[in-house]
């Protein structure tokens, strides 16, 4: 099995989803078992450090 890549797009809508406190599974499961690491890596800026927040959700994203 590989690790999904992550994208510009991915990275911008992570950063909104954890500031609003939505879990890591939930962010995982949304974009088909995307591995923990990288979601970290997006938060603690390790990736995409340049790409800014999204402004929304996408419309089917799983909401707390």
């Amino acid at each position: 099995m590989h690790d999904l890549k992550v994208t510009p797009a991915m990275a911008s809508v992570i950063k909104l989803a954890r500031s609003l406190g939505i879990p890591y599974s939930w962010i995982s499961a949304y974009y088909g078992a995307l591995n923990f690491g990288r979601i970290a890596d997006v938060v603690k800026g390790r990736l995409f450090p340049e790409v800014p927040m999204a402004n929304s959700l996408p419309a089917d994203f799983p909401k707390p």
